[in-house]
């Protein structure tokens, strides 16, 4: 009985510990299974989360560039931006460096206008007309004479200029000594001419005698055209213009027209540019007449009529200054007007030349106006001359500027002659 009671406890012992490990066992598969899930579980937001932030960085990626595509579109810097090549970022490092290159040679010596003109004005001038303020509206220029057709005062964007009537004409300059031989060895001539559409057709032309007071001589009409100048065999278009009928006027404009003539030698200028170089002219020329065409409205002002003179540097040397009328300002300002480059660019070569030319410009004006307004338009141009020759390269150590209004006129101020001889600068060495 002991065996049998034996083997039933044993029996039944096994039958607890098997349920007594089964319960020990349970909780451990339960956490186990619990941990995996939680693993999975954060594994997947991981990835969610990485799959986001990578979207994220793609859309963000996307809209950089359409800003970029944007911003050109619409003009805007996108120096700060990233490219979206190397090579376009190239290029515009490139056009950035060249840009700031252009610049930077913009500020140290800028571009002159007129830079090549080499026209220089006679010394002393022995006829000037603006016309005048004075001139009344509609009456025949006083310091002119009348050879044939009709001239008077009008008046273009609030300036006096002479106005050719509709059926032209020549007018000469009216001068006591007129019948005789007015022009020097050695003289200039400059005027500005205009060329409108209005005019069937475009040209004039300055011929080298008074038609009135003179007989003619050998010499040959300097003809003007909008696109160039002729004389006798001698023609040449404005740059730019060759390929342009000469009395086509696309562009309704002002053209300058400068001559100088040198005991025998003709020159004659448009604007900025040298047309016509005649080494030995044929004929004596004594005088003026300028004449416009018939059956077109023109007009001409600024004329002016000067004695040549020395060298700058011969001036320099026996004088020690240069006294130069050939730089022009704007009416009551110190703005240069551009044909003031060919006094002005003679005056930069002779400093380079000469290293040891130091030269304080000095402005001088007419007796008209107020004394000290004189003298304040004087002191700016005078450095606005100086400015320019600074600009142009010469050393601010050389230069120095002044003015003296009215106080020291080397003429009378009771002729437009003298008056025009008095509005100077002077170039003096120190």
């Amino acid at each position: 009985m002991k065996t049998l009671h034996s083997k039933k406890s044993s029996k039944h012992l096994f039958k607890f510990l098997l349920v007594l490990s089964m319960l020990i066992a349970i909780p451990q598969y339960s956490n186990a299974q619990i941990l995996k899930r939680l693993k999975k579980k954060a594994e997947d937001k991981v990835e969610r989360e990485a799959e986001k932030r990578a979207e994220n960085r793609i859309n963000k990626k996307i809209d950089k560039e359409f800003d970029k595509a944007e911003d050109a579109i619409d003009g805007k810097d996108t120096k700060k931006t990233d490219s979206i090549s190397e090579k376009t970022k190239s290029k515009k490092t490139d056009s950035n460096q060249n840009k700031k290159t252009s610049e930077d040679t913009k500020n140290i010596k800028p571009n002159v206008v007129w830079s090549k003109f080499d026209f220089i004005p006679g010394d002393t001038v022995i006829f000037e007309d603006g016309p005048s303020d004075n001139e009344e509206n509609g009456e025949f220029p006083s310091r002119w004479d009348l050879y044939k057709g009709g001239a008077e005062i009008a008046e273009f964007n609030g300036t006096p200029v002479i106005m050719y009537l509709d059926n032209g004409g020549v007018i000469i300059p009216y001068l006591k000594n007129s019948s005789e031989d007015y022009l020097p060895e050695v003289f200039t001539i400059e005027m500005d001419v205009w060329f409108g559409e209005e005019q069937e057709y475009k040209r004039y032309w300055i011929e080298f005698f008074d038609k009135k007071n003179q007989r003619r001589g050998e010499t040959t009409d300097l003809e003007l055209y909008p696109n160039g100048l002729e004389y006798g065999n001698s023609s040449k278009r404005y740059p730019g213009r060759e390929n342009v009928n000469w009395g086509v006027v696309d562009v309704p404009m002002w053209r300058h027209i400068s001559i100088a003539y040198t005991k025998g030698k003709f020159k004659a200028y448009m604007d900025d540019t040298r047309l016509i170089n005649i080494p030995r002219l044929e004929g004596n020329p004594t005088g003026i007449s300028i004449r416009s065409e018939s059956g077109s409205t023109t007009y001409i002002k600024n004329i002016r009529i000067a004695k040549g003179g020395v060298k700058y540097y011969d001036r320099v040397l026996s004088e020690g200054k240069i006294i130069v009328n050939g730089i022009k300002f704007d009416i009551n300002k110190a703005t240069l007007k551009a044909e003031s480059m060919g006094p002005i660019n003679k005056i930069y070569q002779l400093m380079q030349k000469q290293p040891e030319l130091n030269f304080s410009v000095e402005g001088h004006t007419d007796a008209d106006g107020g004394d000290d307004t004189n003298m304040e338009l004087s002191k700016a141009r005078g450095k606005a001359v100086m400015d320019k020759l600074i600009a142009m390269g010469i050393s601010k150590n050389r230069l120095k500027s002044n003015g003296f209004g009215e106080s020291k006129p080397i003429d009378n101020n009771s002729t437009p002659e003298g008056k025009a001889n008095n509005r100077r600068v002077e170039f003096v060495k120190f």
